[in-house]
């Protein structure tokens, strides 16, 4: 099998990195080498900002009405590659086909919501605001924006970026995930099959240097970052210390509350997708579910439902759940849930040391379940990012959420129940910025904003939404008055000249 060289994108084509340091890309299920990507150099860098400003000239003044149709083309070639994408997902990352062509689809709403950027974008007037003055605004673009994504999902995040960024006037420069970057040069050759120009979107690829290094460009304005906290947090400060605008998407740990009045089976079922799907390499996971009162009597069917998720390579398409990205990641998964053992935690089931057949080098960890988890444990503390789920006994929904809003992360929450004052004094009560109403992860749909809050979030404004178009422009205020011309021949009232 040949082995890719990923290349960069700038200024509208594939170009050959000609950095001395690469890394290769494995497929998580047979640690195969599948491609190698470098690790651009600062000159590379320079050059793709350039390509950037340079372009921003231009598009910034291009028709609403024509970066609406690039977008329109865009998503039917994504709907058309859907599959192609989904098993470079697969092939790099390890999830099963069927969660990413779900992955694709989430993508893929963001930028039928950027289709509609010609209302998006409208100002406001107020006619007559004075005697005779008008005040109005305009939403212009910022300028050179960038993109920070993590490995996790190589397509929906870059779509939570560049999409609306580039539909609102802006340019762009995107660092994906170094882990598995095929998919997402794969979404950027199809944007500019759409008509994308040359410059408006470009790619570099590397690792902490190339990320330190969009942070203090002087030629970024804005830099949008989604992944781990520690690299959250050290990005939002330097580049807000360089003057940037930033939104930074971060870590969580997600509860999942399940009342005794809820739908058992359907609760239970939703709770094991979430829990476990995407080996739980997902920021909105629920890895903690909090059974309320009689709900605690449930544990044996959820335990039950771990031990029957099937574990496979992601083309295996009846698998629940495919390998770990990495093996270092794997390493991680299995040094946590024994550190939760030795903590005190009750290991109901063990996904350590998990063997598929014809797969012996894959970075497998099969769903784990402790129960008796408490909030000083690290396995509730830290967020794990494997298919592992803390089980939390609490006997009131006060205690649920005295117990939620006591975590510092902020990003996601649902409650399963069938009472309506129940959920309403749920979403009224929680801090959390997202909340799901016998929905397991939600995220909502790309034209509501994604609102994660505390210490999963940084910065006023998140992607998608009204949110995202406020975040990539700025706003202009004019307020206008014309005087009658004097010194005119008569009849200009009914003959004014416009050439």
């Amino acid at each position: 099998m040949s082995i890719r060289e990923i290349s960069m994108y700038i200024d509208g084509q594939a170009v050959p990195s000609q950095s001395q340091e690469w890394r290769d890309v494995v497929n998580p299920a047979t640690q195969e080498v599948v491609a190698r990507v470098p690790f651009c150099t600062a000159e590379e860098v320079d050059r793709a900002v350039a390509s950037a400003k340079a372009a921003f000239k231009t598009w910034r003044k291009t028709p609403l009405a024509k970066r609406m149709r690039i977008m329109l083309t865009l998503q039917a070639l994504i709907r058309e590659h859907t599959e192609e994408l989904a098993a470079l997902i697969t092939e790099e990352h390890g999830k099963t086909l069927p969660d990413a062509a779900g992955e694709v689809g989430r993508g893929l709403e963001v930028v039928e919501h950027a289709c509609s950027i010609t209302s998006l974008q409208l100002g406001e007037l107020a006619e007559n605001a004075a005697n005779e003055v008008d005040v109005y605004t305009l939403n212009q673009p910022l300028g050179v924006g960038a993109g920070i994504t993590a490995f996790n999902f190589p397509i929906m995040l870059p779509c939570f970026m560049f999409p609306l960024a580039i539909a609102s006037g802006n340019t762009f420069v995107l660092k994906p995930s170094e882990q598995d970057p095929s998919s997402t040069m794969r979404l950027v050759e199809l944007a500019h099959e759409a008509g994308v120009p040359a410059g408006v979107l470009n790619v570099v690829h590397g690792g902490p240097d190339v990320a330190n290094q969009i942070c203090d460009h002087p030629d970024i304005k804005a830099l949008s970052f989604i992944g781990s906290t520690n690299v959250g947090t050290h990005l939002y400060r330097r580049a807000s210390e360089a003057g940037k605008r930033v939104q930074s998407m971060m870590g969580a740990k997600n509860h999942c509350v399940v009342m005794p009045d809820a739908n058992r089976s359907q609760a239970i079922n939703n709770l094991l997708g979430s829990a476990f799907g995407a080996a739980g390499q997902r920021c909105m996971a629920n890895s903690v579910v909090v059974l309320v009162g009689e709900a605690n009597q449930w544990l044996e069917d959820i335990v039950e439902g771990a031990r029957n998720m099937k574990v496979g390579p992601g083309t295996q398409r009846d698998a629940d759940l495919g390998p770990l990205v990495s093996p270092a990641a794997k390493e991680r998964v299995e040094r946590l849930i024994g550190i939760g053992e030795q903590e005190g935690a009750r290991l109901l089931v063990d996904g350590r040391g998990y063997q598929v057949d014809g797969y012996p080098d894959g970075n497998f960890v099969g769903a784990t379940v402790f129960a008796d988890v408490k909030p000083e444990m690290t396995v509730y503390r830290e967020e794990i990012f494997g298919p592992v789920l803390c089980v939390v006994s609490v006997d009131t929904l006060d205690e649920a959420i005295e117990f939620i809003n006591a975590n510092p992360n902020g990003n996601g929450t649902s409650i399963f129940t069938n009472s309506g004052w129940v959920a309403r004094r749920f979403e009224s009560d929680i801090d959390v910025g997202q909340v799901g109403i016998n929905v397991p992860i939600p995220v909502p749909v790309a034209y509501f904003s994604f609102t994660g809050s505390r210490g999963s979030k940084l910065g006023d404004l998140g992607p998608n939404g009204k949110q995202a178009i406020q975040f990539w422009t700025q706003t202009k205020t004019v307020t206008a008055r014309w005087f009658e011309p004097e010194n005119v021949s008569s009849g200009i009232n009914s003959t004014i000249s416009l050439s």
